[in-house]
């Protein structure tokens, strides 16, 4: 009796599982050790999962946020083949998670492939920032180290994302359903949160040079660093779910022998009700069951990736991108606890409040460090190609803005500065004085930003039904051994996404308004499809397979007697999972 006792708790259960006579005096103690935040059914551990995931969002807008910039600035690259490298990064990001998913339900478990990713994921943030330094190397050093860093960083956050989603949802009792689903909007809240608190801490748009030679770029190595050791902190408190094996080289077999079985006794044999059942002379009824059950959520996938190519449209707004997914991020986090209380974003409408955003900003080629006034407000830009942080100012004219260096003080005229626009100026030295160019990276305009807020309000409101429940949805129809495996499936629509906005980009030549439509109506017509594709999808309980396979052990057909005891363990040692 005292080991069904302590096996009710969730943790210690290798202490646990120990013998009546050799068991220690304090596991006793150990085992009862309260496991769950203020008296709920929440696991203690998603707080250090939850404080990870924000760390990594950080750090990862942090880069991100500047990366086009970066390319243009600083490699001086043209816009459009900036703008095709940040997609192709884009993608890499949500392709890389089939491989983490891969390593951890296979090999490592996901708890180890968090910690080894991470490592690769600050490896890449100290060689893209290694890589920003004026003085390491030239043009193709500084090219070469940027991409090695981009490449590792992709391969880092990819590989992390679905595993810290499963992982966090593995840490919730069978019977805890509705708190595990409110642990996914949790989750995504983390992740727009460590988007909104860098982009308010470094005034919406992040400067240049951040990425490595100030602060910010220490910023982002630190809460890269940060991620990992709060993680590895919580270790004592996880569930961890031990690997199924090589998951993806037995799911690839199965299907090779089915096609292979199909198609050279179709003619012979008895019509089957699936294709996969034909793999039923050599592989368990269990895998081919769990087969069934991903591939019938993957087909139910494929028309999603037209959500996330509108989705990221975004981007080609420039600058002002900055801006608006500053208040996509916001909403988000407003819109998720009312979604969650079951109540329509639009009722909270009417308190949002409103802000202008006209920005100006100063690239400095002189030896000294400058600091400049503009009306009431202050920009500082450091020596040797510093950038200045992006400052709103009013609209007006400029006639005598102040430039101080450590030896000299200057006055320039910088004429009007227009509503609505985003202005670069450069700061040259020269015999004659300081000299300056202006350059005006947003055109102005008499409409208002504020127009685009109920755009933006429609757009967060159905992402935060379409993301969050695509995690849940992902976690609770997968079985037990591919849980990492069907999220990187979710993510790989944003991969496919950000893939159709490339081609379109590239090989279409369309105006950035045709674009826009296209796409719109490209997403109507999908959502008709995914529409009449659900009506249809039957949802599934994983926990119900042992069950049933306990029912039929004695039909499945297994080369041994050997063979079927051990697989008849594995099938009851399997571990319990929540439902939708």
């Amino acid at each position: 009796d005292w080991k069904y006792r302590y096996l009710m708790v969730s943790e210690v259960t290798t202490v646990c599982k120990a013998t009546k006579q050799d068991r220690p005096r304090k596991s006793s103690t150990l085992c009862n050790i309260p496991n769950k935040l203020c008296g709920t059914n929440y696991p203690v551990s998603i707080a250090f999962i939850v404080v990870n995931e924000f760390c990594e969002r950080f750090s990862y807008y942090g880069m991100k946020a500047v990366l086009t910039l970066y390319f243009i600035h600083y490699l001086h690259w043209d816009k459009n083949l900036s703008t095709a490298v940040y997609h192709a990064f884009s993608s890499l990001c949500y392709f890389t998670p089939l491989l983490g998913a891969v390593i951890a339900d296979s090999w490592l478990g996901k708890f180890r492939t968090v910690i080894y990713l991470s490592i690769v994921y600050v490896i890449g943030h100290v060689v893209k920032s290694v890589g920003a330094i004026p003085d390491v190397g030239d043009s193709t050093v500084h090219v070469v180290l940027s991409m090695l860093g981009l490449v590792l960083i992709a391969f880092g956050t990819g590989g992390i994302k679905p595993c810290v989603a499963a992982f966090g949802g593995d840490q919730f009792d069978e019977e805890h359903t509705e708190e595990r689903r409110k642990f996914f909007s949790i989750f995504y809240m983390s992740i727009n949160a460590g988007s909104v608190l860098w982009k308010n801490g470094r005034n919406l748009v992040i400067p240049v040079d951040c990425i490595c030679e100030t602060n910010s770029s220490q910023h982002v190595i630190n809460f890269a660093s940060i991620q990992i050791v709060v993680f590895i902190a919580g270790s004592g408190l996880y569930k961890k779910s031990p690997p199924e094996g090589n998951v993806l080289v037995r799911v690839c077999k199965c299907i090779g022998f089915a096609i292979r079985n199909r198609w050279n006794n179709s003619k012979k044999s008895p019509k089957r009700s699936h294709w996969l059942d034909w793999a039923e002379e050599k592989y368990p009824k269990r895998l081919i069951q769990e087969i069934k059950m991903v591939f019938r959520v993957l087909v139910l996938y494929i028309p999603l990736p037209m959500f996330w190519a509108l989705f990221d449209q975004q981007v080609k707004l420039g600058v002002c991108f900055c801006v608006v997914k500053m208040l996509n991020a916001l909403l988000i986090l407003v819109f998720i606890p009312i979604f969650d209380m079951g109540v329509y974003p639009l009722i909270g409408l009417c308190r949002i409040k409103l802000t202008i955003f006209d920005f100006c900003r100063f690239i400095n080629t002189h030896t000294e460090n400058i600091n400049i006034t503009v009306g009431t407000e202050e920009f500082y830009a450091a020596a040797d190609y510093g950038i200045s942080q992006n400052i709103s100012v009013p609209r007006g004219e400029y006639n005598g803005v102040v430039c101080k260096t450590n030896s000299d003080q200057y006055l320039i005229d910088l004429g009007l500065l227009d509503f609505g626009a985003f202005y670069t100026v450069i700061l040259s030295k020269e015999s004659n004085g300081l000299t300056f160019k202006k350059m005006e990276d947003i055109q102005a305009n008499n409409i208002h930003i504020a127009w685009q807020v109920p755009q933006y309000v429609f757009i967060t409101a159905g992402e935060v039904m379409f993301s969050i429940t695509g995690l849940e949805f992902s976690y609770s129809q997968a079985p037990a051994s591919m849980k990492s495996v069907l999220q990187a499936g979710w993510l790989m629509t944003v991969a496919f996404g950000n893939v159709i906005v490339l081609i379109v980009a590239e090989g279409a030549g369309m105006e950035q308004w045709t674009e826009f439509l296209l796409f719109a109506g490209l997403l109507v017509a999908v959502s008709i499809i995914f529409s009449i594709m659900a009506y249809f999808y039957t949802y599934v309980d994983p926990d119900q397979l042992d069950k049933i396979f306990r029912e039929d052990t004695d039909d499945e057909k297994v080369e041994s007697s050997d063979g079927k005891k051990n697989e008849a363990v594995s099938l009851t040692d399997m571990p319990k999972q929540t439902k939708m």
